[in-house]
């Protein structure tokens, strides 16, 4: 049984009920400018420390940069509430764990295979959707997953090269991602975003303590800390720019922008890091983001026909 109070939105927040897409679309814009640098910046850091310990020191400054702004603002205090506090401890727990495996990988494999694996996200999403919400989907749809999963196995090569790590938890951190987001506009519309953000943010620090215990380190390069800054500031405005953006915009009109990552990441990676996607990634890049953005597409066809 859902209690009446998961079901209640917060009556000092505006809720977005009706859609409005160009409103989505900056906030999109906004989060793979942000998403984009904070990759770097991962990679920048985990360059000196695990990526546990990366994560860590991102939530830690987060949260304290946090309470200190709720703190000193009363206004933010009263835009927190946690009305379906199940959803904000499964999203938190699943951002959580998207972010271990999302830094992981960054940290172990090359930029734009990361980033690449990362676009399966909307695929999973609409499985999520199929499984989760009982929406049904037709067999041009089931065609694009199909498509999108060999784009997959074309850059993992299973059976030619040995299966890494960083492969396997990149589409880990895709899924779970990807079960998060469909949380997202409920949970945002109820408790707005930044309750949204700051419980995921909370329950990430718990978790990541005591994944992180064994390799606890204080960064001792300039640039290393430099690079969590970063962390903090692009990782909370990625963080509230994709809440608002799903709270604001249909996810098939939004779905297209996020590839712009591949472009950004990719010629950072190439300057900074001297790295150059091989055939098969540009290959299985092609087939994955062909996928997703016909979904995308059929999806918004469908919700214009009714």
């Amino acid at each position: 049984m859902i209690k009446h109070s998961t079901l209640r939105t917060n009556p000092k927040l505006t809720p977005a009920p009706e859609r409005d897409n160009w409103h989505g679309l900056k906030w999109m814009m906004l989060s793979v400018v942000a998403s984009s640098a904070m990759t770097i910046a991962a990679r920048i850091a985990s360059q000196e420390l695990d990526s546990r310990m990366v994560v860590l020191g991102r939530g830690g400054l987060t949260l304290i940069i946090m309470l200190a702004l709720l703190t000193i603002s009363t206004k933010l205090r009263k835009e927190l509430q946690f009305t379906d506090l199940r959803g904000h401890l499964t999203r938190g727990f699943l951002i959580a764990i998207s972010t271990q495996m999302g830094f992981y990988t960054i940290a172990v494999i090359p930029l734009a295979t990361t980033t690449v694996l990362f676009f399966t996200a909307p695929i999973f999403a609409t499985i999520l959707a199929m499984i989760v919400h009982g929406e049904k989907i037709g067999p041009r749809r089931i065609a694009a997953i199909v498509g999108g999963f060999a784009g997959v196995l074309i850059i993992l090569r299973p059976g030619f090269d040995a299966l890494e790590l960083g492969l396997i938890t990149a589409i880990g951190s895709s899924l779970t991602f990807a079960t998060a987001l469909t949380m997202s506009r409920n949970l945002s519309n109820a408790d707005g975003p930044i309750s949204t953000y700051f419980s995921s943010v909370v329950i990430m620090v718990i978790i990541s303590i005591p994944v992180a215990a064994p390799v606890i380190a204080i960064p001792n390069i300039n640039i290393t800390w430099i690079a969590i800054f970063v962390l903090v500031i692009t990782s909370t405005t990625r963080g509230i720019s994709d809440i608002e953006a799903y709270r604001h915009a249909d996810a098939a009109l939004l779905t297209p922008i996020t590839y712009l990552r591949l472009v950004f990441i990719g010629l950072s990676a190439y300057f900074f890091f001297d790295e150059t996607p091989d055939t098969s990634t540009w290959f299985g890049a092609t087939i994955i983001i062909a996928a997703t953005l016909y979904i995308a597409k059929r999806e918004q066809t469908l919700k214009n026909s009714k």
